[in-house]
């Protein structure tokens, strides 16, 4: 076994320190080359559709309820009262008749994402891995156990606080620049929480599981805040759910990889 260095970090996690920004860059350059492969085009378009259709369905059902709702609660905010009349008394217009639809639109349309990407980590993910894993990484061998019921339990907790995170926040935005910020932070926790743990659980053993996500936490953040600053343009709302899997694939695989080269190697 080899030793601990002086200021107490293994020569094991300092390499996955050193690994740090370039890992993240490869494994977003890897993304984007097996994005193209007509495979992984085909599978953009399930957790689109189911976003597309969910965001449908929430709009049908839930619209009129949460929107009286909020108008009603809207009538309580003094401060929110006292600036519709003013802009009502100087010949504007209500702004209770943009605020209301648009703070729905705030919690509908998010469900309705966090619901395609819960759906890309439980349904689309083994495909990725699948793909990526035989063109690849055909010498990480497959040691995970109970991989579907962890993927799910997963997806589902990472979903609801997700969700009740992002209503709880939102009377912050009434706070500049607050909208923009809240917005990345629960994205970036979405996506790292819940893909972080679809790209390694097949592969990877409950032991190596709990190392790789120790080890590689920043990295895991880091690659969750890209996508959630890519997830700002509403174009890339068609591939975010299938691309960040594929760069959370090609990360954590990679560092699995490097984790057996290691044990080797100090064996």
């Amino acid at each position: 076994m080899i030793p601990p260095r002086p200021d107490g970090a293994t020569p094991a996690s300092a390499r996955a320190a050193a690994l740090g920004a370039a890992g993240v860059a490869q494994a977003f350059k890897r993304a984007l080359v097996s994005q193209f492969h007509p495979n992984m085009l085909l599978a953009v378009l399930l957790p689109f559709v189911i976003a597309l259709l969910g965001a449908l369905l929430l709009l049908w059902l839930f619209w009129t309820p949460l929107t009286d709702w909020l108008n009603v609660q809207a009538s309580q905010w003094q401060v929110v009262n006292n600036f519709d009349a003013w802009l009502v008394g100087i010949g504007l217009f209500s702004i209770k008749l943009y605020f209301i639809p648009v703070i729905a639109a705030a919690i509908l349309l998010p469900v309705s994402g966090i619901l395609g990407l819960a759906i890309a980590a439980v349904f689309v993910m083994p495909l990725v891995l699948r793909h990526v894993g035989a063109r690849e990484y055909l010498g990480v061998s497959r040691q995970g156990r109970n991989a579907t019921a962890y993927s799910v339990w997963n997806a589902i907790w990472v979903s609801v606080i997700f969700a009740l995170g992002w209503v709880l926040t939102l009377p912050f935005w009434l706070i500049p620049p607050m909208a923009v910020l809240l917005s990345i932070f629960w994205w970036a926790f979405a996506f790292s929480r819940m893909l972080r743990v679809d790209a390694i659980v097949e592969h990877a053993s409950p032991a190596e599981r709990r190392i790789l996500l120790e080890r590689h936490n920043t990295g895991f953040w880091i690659i969750g805040l890209i996508c959630s600053l890519l997830n700002l343009l509403p174009p890339a709302w068609i591939i975010l759910p299938v691309y960040s899997g594929l760069v959370y694939a090609h990360y954590g695989l990679e560092a699995l990889r490097r984790l057996r080269q290691e044990r080797v190697i100090e064996g």
